[in-house]
């Protein structure tokens, strides 16, 4: 049988746990920011950005993420600011959930992260088609990982369980 410690087990079973805790981090992370949407004014998001940015902007004016980050916050509408607070609440409520669910070992939760995750993959490689970005193909890359690693899981987990039945049945 496998330590369930938090990082017992296997290399894998350790790989497995920490990329569901930093799964895990990531909802947390969105939960703040559809918080940080959902509480705050596009207007003052945006002179938030144009602060934090104004050092890098000075020193090269040019910059690829400071300069796309001031124009999206200046285009930031009410409706927008909205809908990236429940987009960014929903998922991140739902990621910690599964990831949980899945490290707290329910049965249940490793089919629905699985399909969870396959869905922001199938959406993620859209993405990629439409405009590729280097940190999208790496978090692609990070999930489709993570769909393994709970396939994997899962899959010891059934063998698991019915080696503890058959044992009983004896």
């Amino acid at each position: 049988m496998m330590d369930r410690n938090l990082l017992g087990g296997t290399w894998l079973d350790r790989t497995f746990r920490i990329s569901l805790m930093l799964k895990g981090l990531d909802g947390v992370l969105e939960l703040v920011g559809g918080l940080l949407f959902l509480l705050v004014p596009p207007d003052r998001i945006g002179s938030l950005v144009r602060v934090l940015t104004q050092h890098e902007l000075s020193e090269d004016p040019d910059d690829l993420i400071a300069t796309v980050l001031v124009d999206l916050a200046g285009k930031l509408t009410v409706s927008a600011s909205l809908f990236a607070a429940i987009y960014l609440l929903l998922h991140g409520l739902v990621k910690v959930v599964l990831v949980w669910a899945v490290l707290r070992d329910k049965l249940w939760a490793y089919p629905w992260m699985i399909g969870f995750l396959l869905v922001f993959i199938l959406y993620q490689v859209y993405e990629l088609f439409i405009a590729y970005s280097w940190g999208l193909a790496l978090l692609t890359a990070f999930d489709i990982f993570i769909v393994w690693l709970t396939w994997h899981e899962y899959k010891a987990h059934g063998v698991r369980t019915r080696g503890r039945h058959h044992t009983r049945a004896r």
